[in-house]
């Protein structure tokens, strides 16, 4: 029987464990890509649905195996983390983030979610058909490294407080949450509001203990959040009309394969469409249900046409600003 010497026993030994090592590394290039989605919220929000509806998109459009996983309920953090490890290229690929929360990179981005920017829905979908929005997300892209790859949102917000508000007077020096985008708390100030600025996820603690009156959101970021239980009163300003994006990370993006970036430019846009449908015609239906519940009571505002006129000013001078004025003037040409 023919024995190996131990200097070939060596050499095969050497030549297995490459050759190992080679089909685990043809394996794993050959494992599906993985993408990590976050969201603030559960499965029965409007953000959440159309992150869901992001990845069946991005599979059928791709048509390879590819994972997702979808971190709920803030288990990442909150949206200006998601936005800063996407500009990173660590944690979170894609996610719907508020555009408050890119004002680093780019100072338009909160402009377009502004307060009294669009007239009605009908105003703000033509708006976001017209793509008049693509100076911000090219802006976003090259200075944040963060793709807009659709747009979510459709939520009309209104102010909850521990007290009801019917008109201006009534809001006269009542202490508002404010996202953190300078704009809100120009226009508030010019309302007669006094606006402050607190993380989202302090604002339910903030109202009980008296530290603020009110906050202003849309109605199912008051029933995730719970605020109705703090803040009954929906006074019905109806002051604000969301823009939530569906961003990818550009690093991310960079890295997959030609036709799997297709898939994501054409899933982004129809996800985001889905969202806007979802949160648009929900928007009332949820606020009548927490109604009926007795959860909350719905106040009529009749003082919207005044804060309107009050915050005008302020909107153009922000405008001029921060260089949205082109932007502006074409939102405001829109019939």
């Amino acid at each position: 029987m023919e024995t190996i010497s131990k200097p070939r026993r060596a050499v095969v030994g050497a030549g297995a464990a490459v050759a190992a090592a080679m089909l685990a590394r043809r394996a794993h290039a050959q494992a599906p890509i993985t993408l990590q989605g976050a969201v603030q919220f559960n499965d029965d929000h409007a953000f959440n649905k159309a992150l869901l509806k992001f990845e069946e998109l991005v599979k059928k459009y791709y048509g390879k195996p590819i994972n997702f996983t979808l971190h709920r309920n803030s288990s990442l953090g909150l949206e200006k983390d998601y936005f800063a490890y996407m500009n990173q290229g660590k944690a979170v690929d894609y996610a719907i983030v508020s555009p408050a929360h890119m004002s680093t990179f780019a100072k338009a981005a909160p402009f377009i979610d502004a307060p009294f920017l669009f007239r009605d829905l009908d105003h703000w979908n033509k708006v976001l058909d017209q793509d008049v929005l693509k100076p911000v997300a090219d802006e976003v892209a090259q200075k944040g490294e963060v793709m807009l790859i659709g747009y979510a949102g459709g939520g009309v917000r209104n102010i909850f407080a521990n007290k009801p508000a019917r008109n201006l007077a009534e809001l006269k020096g009542l202490k508002v949450r404010v996202q953190g985008a300078p704009i809100w708390s120009r226009t508030f100030s010019a309302i007669g509001m006094a606006p402050t600025v607190i993380a989202y996820n302090e604002v339910y603690n903030a109202i009980q203990n008296r530290v603020i009156e009110a906050g202003e959101n849309e109605a199912a970021g008051v029933e995730a959040m719970k605020f109705h239980e703090v803040a009954p009163h929906i006074n019905l300003t109806r002051h604000a009309i969301t823009i939530r994006p569906v961003c990818f990370s550009s690093k991310t993006f960079a890295k997959l394969p030609k036709d799997l970036q297709d898939a994501v430019l054409r899933a982004g846009k129809e996800a985001g469409a889905h969202g806007r449908e979802i949160e648009s015609s929900e928007d009332q239906k949820k606020l009548d249900a927490l109604e009926k519940a007795g959860r909350l009571k719905q106040v009529p505002f009749a003082d919207r046409a005044a804060m309107q006129r009050l915050v005008e000013p302020v909107m153009a001078a922000y405008a001029k600003e921060i260089g949205a004025e082109a932007i502006y003037a074409r939102i405001n040409a829109i019939k």
